[in-house]
């Protein structure tokens, strides 16, 4: 057990300290930062200030109550528009407002012959309107158009307001329905709470990609590099194989791990700048909605997938002896890790598809898949521990094996061995 404490802290602080490591961590926080601030960077270079909304004139003339309703709703939908009222209608003085740049556009009413609610008329420089400025105006004036509708009808404002209420779609499992009564019957997920689910659930799925890649060739390539230079020779004579090998995974999952939280500290400083509070707090997010149990069991999958991957890529790295060769060595690991991505981020609108239900006992896909089936579906409780139960039975097993391998390949130089040369070695060293 020292020795592999040995060999995780000598993985460890050896590669965190490479140019390599560094560079890559520097052009990734440094694209973080400038994703995050771009619509801030835009702006700037735009000569436009930072925060403030487009001024749209409003011509409300004989129209005041509209005029106050499309106010009122416009401020409950956006702050990227401020209106500014004008009581008459003098194109003269809005057209020079808008050529000084005072206004960007201004709206005005006109009558409409059979319909008591006017025609709406953005006028501007430009041709077209704005979609977010045009889906705006729609939205805020739908309720006056209603009311304007029925309001010859003797209808009270809760029912003009029910007509205007979308409707709201309700969920449950047939497995829930119980002599013929239903239960478990739940309102759909509140929309702040469906896309702070879906956000986590697609980092999870992003982080455990990124960092397989990244650590898996990093592991491989080391094991490669130390048997092709004959260091190996040295290091089995003082640490076993298994520590070696065990040591290694461990040491490189801390370094993965590491940089994910520098990442992750890079990306809150930036949303914690003063141009990014208020646009992160516009958006409503409530963190305390994340369900809990995706924390807990997408990170347990994401580990255990971790491991699956790491140990067959440590015995993978063991059977080549030239480091050109890892590559094609390699590439059905990265094929298989390709496929679990592309199930998890393709399925992401269907999380109780036939294909995700299959792909959640395959240890391979199941990582992925179940975190997607957590967060966006409703798969029960005795599927998740069933996934997950083969999964670390997977991990032993091919734990095992891969500790075999690593153990005969280390030493076996010159051309890569047959599945029938490496098992007859792997018959010589028993576990």
């Amino acid at each position: 057990m020292n020795s592999m404490w040995t060999v995780i802290r000598f993985t460890f602080m050896n590669k965190v300290r490479t140019k390599s490591f560094i560079v890559t961590t520097l052009i990734f926080a440094l694209l973080i930062s400038v994703g995050v601030n771009l619509p801030y960077i835009i702006q700037l270079f735009s000569g436009e200030k930072a925060g403030a909304p487009e001024k749209i004139g409003l011509v409300y003339e004989q129209q005041q109550q509209l005029a106050e309703d499309l106010t009122k709703g416009m401020s409950g939908l956006t702050t990227n528009f401020e209106l500014v009222k004008y009581d008459t209608l003098d194109e003269a003085a809005l057209n020079k407002d808008v050529a000084d740049g005072v206004i960007e556009g201004y709206i005005k009413f006109e009558a409409q012959e059979g319909s008591n609610f006017p025609a709406v008329i953005y006028s501007s420089e430009d041709e077209g309107i704005d979609p977010e400025l045009q889906s705006t105006l729609q939205a805020a004036l739908q309720g006056p158009k209603t009311r304007s509708v029925v309001e010859g009808l003797t209808l009270t404002d809760a029912q003009i307001n029910e007509i205007n209420t979308p409707v709201q779609i309700n969920s449950q499992s047939v497995g829930d329905l119980k002599g013929g009564e239903a239960g478990g019957v739940t309102a759909g997920e509140h929309p702040s709470e469906e896309a702070i689910n879906y956000a986590v659930v697609y980092a999870l799925v992003i982080l455990f990609f990124v960092t397989l890649m990244g650590t898996g060739n990093m592991i491989a390539s080391e094991v490669t590099t130390e048997k092709s230079s004959r260091i190996m020779e040295i290091l089995i004579t003082s640490v076993s194989p298994l520590s070696q090998m065990f040591g290694k995974v461990i040491g490189m999952f801390l370094l993965g791990l590491a940089q994910i939280v520098t990442f992750g500290v890079v990306l809150v400083v930036n949303l914690m700048l003063p141009h990014n509070i208020d646009t992160f707090a516009s958006l409503d997010l409530n963190l305390s909605a994340i369900d809990p149990m995706l924390l807990v069991f997408g990170i347990v999958f994401y580990i255990f997938g971790y491991f699956l991957y790491a140990v067959i890529y440590a015995a993978v790295g063991s059977i080549v002896s030239r480091t050109e060769d890892l590559g094609q060595a390699i590439m059905p690991i990265t094929m298989l890790s390709l496929a679990a991505f592309y199930i998890a981020i393709f399925s992401l609108a269907a999380p109780n598809s036939t294909l995700m239900k299959v792909s959640a006992y395959i240890p391979f896909f199941s990582p992925t898949s179940m975190i997607v089936r957590i967060g966006l579906g409703n798969p029960p409780m005795w599927e998740i521990l069933a996934s997950l139960a083969i999964l670390i039975v997977s991990i032993f097993v091919l734990g095992w094996l891969s500790a075999k391998i690593y153990r005969t390949g280390v030493l076996m130089y010159g051309k890569r061995p047959s599945f029938k040369e490496l098992a007859k070695a792997m018959k010589a060293y028993k576990m």
